[in-house]
């Protein structure tokens, strides 16, 4: 797991220091999810890197009958994770990442719960690992990480710990002497 978080970390690290014109002008979560995704593919050489991707092979992905679960279509039952690595044709799907803004004032219970989904390993298209990073514009502000259904406490502390010494973290409150 701590491979993968650092391979994410090191995309991250690329984003911002590559991608300050978007960050700066407040561009959309879409805009910054791709862009995110370009570096995530730089870091995991041999697997497929996708945004919105809601298959695998054939089938759509699904919430199972009954998930209290959101979901993004307008039947309530397709999901789409913002960024996903994976392997298209078989069922290895190892890493989901769903990206915030500071600024978006939605509920984040919509993406906590849809991380629970995509790593609960009772879903046939679990994911090892999800991620959930909320982004500003000078770092990340915070993030979570998930694997078996739930939030994995002892691997997001390490992983915020990790954004903390990689220069890459900001807590929220920074931002109130601007």
């Amino acid at each position: 797991m701590q491979t993968a978080l650092n391979k994410v970390i090191a995309a991250l690290q690329d984003f911002y220091a590559q991608e300050r014109f978007l960050l700066e002008r407040d561009f959309g979560e879409r805009t910054l999810t791709h862009r995110l995704a370009v570096y995530v593919e730089r870091q995991f050489a041999g697997w497929q890197v996708d945004c919105n991707y809601d298959r695998l092979g054939e089938r759509t992905l699904r919430l199972p009958h009954g998930s209290t679960v959101s979901s993004d279509d307008h039947l309530g039952k397709s999901i789409y994770p913002d960024i996903v690595v994976h392997q298209r044709d078989i069922p290895n799907n190892l890493l989901a990442i769903e990206l915030r803004k500071e600024s978006n004032h939605q509920p984040i219970e919509h993406d906590q719960h849809k991380l629970r989904a995509l790593t609960d390993p009772l879903v046939w298209f679990a994911y090892e690992i999800g991620v959930l990073v909320i982004v500003g514009r000078d770092g990340v502000t915070s993030s979570e990480v998930y694997a078996g259904g739930a939030i994995e406490r002892g691997a997001s502390l390490w992983f915020a710990e990790r954004l903390r010494v990689s220069g890459l973290a900001r807590r929220r409150d920074d931002d109130a002497g601007r």
